[in-house]
């Protein structure tokens, strides 16, 4: 949704439960985060989220896993594990039932990878498919991430390169090569399970994940929260490969520019940014990596831990120092 139309839509909503009446909703409508959370007791909160969204690939079964790992990053940004999911469904009826298994195979698979379970769900008929998760997670009162728990100090991590937005865009007008999408569903089908487990091992505050407000929306909202100011490096800023053709193409779904139209005066770009480039910053992304604000004397034990978690793979693959928090409001972009 728009999030101009969306600001507005749920601003009626914001005082409806106020937190002296409900003190155990941690995390709830009063203040926009990923995720709502619910504290049980004093050693567990529970998490609940639910993501949903048409095909953005061909295959039935990357669609179902990308559906699913997008779901249960909302449970990573703030910082706990997953413990169930529920099928969240709309099919045409004459859709193949042979499709709708393997949408579902999809998804179950990457709910399994993250240790997790489907117990159930719901689907109705509609014109498009649509497809997702509800998903309970669990974490400990005390440690939630949240959107506004960056200091002034931190380093900026971001655990998926950018670009999703652009090539899907180039894919639906048959303009995308074979290498950069499968570069994308591949980086799309990623679980940021690593980065949560990291951050809870080094006690983060901290995050968000970026999905479809983009780089700059969802850092806009950080910094609402907590008061500071972000730098992002525009060279250090991981793209995904294909992502600069796309752009210079000017292949860019409508939720950029619409992210672009209201977080704009928020964000000041370094004259030396093109057009492009900065246009990729706004770009919305599917199933996108986490924005952790990580205190810079933990950077390398974080980095060192999602390298564990994620099978030794380079740091390089997993973790981009994109840029610092500083004092201050809003965001500046830097060539450097």
């Amino acid at each position: 949704m728009d999030p101009a139309v969306l600001a507005q839509v749920l601003r009626p909503l914001a005082n409806l439960f106020p937190g002296t009446d409900h003190p155990q909703l941690l995390v709830g409508l009063g203040v926009a985060d990923d995720a709502a959370v619910y504290r049980l007791n004093d050693q567990q909160a529970i998490i609940s989220t639910t993501d949903f969204f048409t095909p953005v690939v061909d295959d039935p079964y990357d669609y179902g896993a990308v559906a699913a790992a997008n779901a249960m990053s909302d449970v990573y940004a703030m910082g706990g594990e997953v413990l169930f999911a529920l099928n969240v469904a709309a099919f045409p009826a004459d859709m193949p039932s042979e499709v709708i298994t393997q949408i579902f195979k999809g998804g179950a698979d990457k709910v399994a990878e993250a240790g997790a379970v489907v117990a159930g769900g719901h689907t109705i008929q509609d014109k498009e498919p649509k497809y997702g998760l509800a998903v309970t997670g669990l974490v400990h009162p005390d440690h939630i991430f949240t959107k506004g728990g960056a200091r002034p100090g931190d380093v900026l991590v971001l655990t998926k390169p950018l670009g999703s937005g652009t090539i899907s865009t180039a894919l639906k007008q048959d303009k995308a090569r074979p290498e950069h999408v499968a570069a994308m569903i591949a980086n799309m089908k990623r679980l940021n399970r690593a980065a949560a487990l990291a951050g809870q091992r080094v006690g983060i505050r901290g995050a968000t994940d970026i999905t479809g407000f983009g780089l700059l929306g969802h850092a806009s909202e950080m910094t609402q929260a907590a008061g500071v100011r972000f730098r992002f490096w525009m060279k250090r800023i991981p793209l995904l490969p294909g992502a600069e053709e796309c752009a210079a193409a000017w292949l860019f779904p409508g939720g950029a520019h619409n992210n672009k139209a209201f977080y704009s005066p928020l964000v000041h770009f370094d004259t030396r940014i093109s057009e492009e480039q900065q246009m990729l910053l706004w770009d919305p992304q599917t199933s996108g990596g986490l924005l952790l604000a990580v205190p810079a004397q933990q950077v390398a034990e974080f980095t060192a831990h999602c390298q564990q978690l994620e099978g030794n793979r380079s740091p390089a693959q997993s973790v981009w120092q994109i840029g610092e928090v500083i004092e201050g409001s809003g965001i500046e972009v830097v060539a450097e």
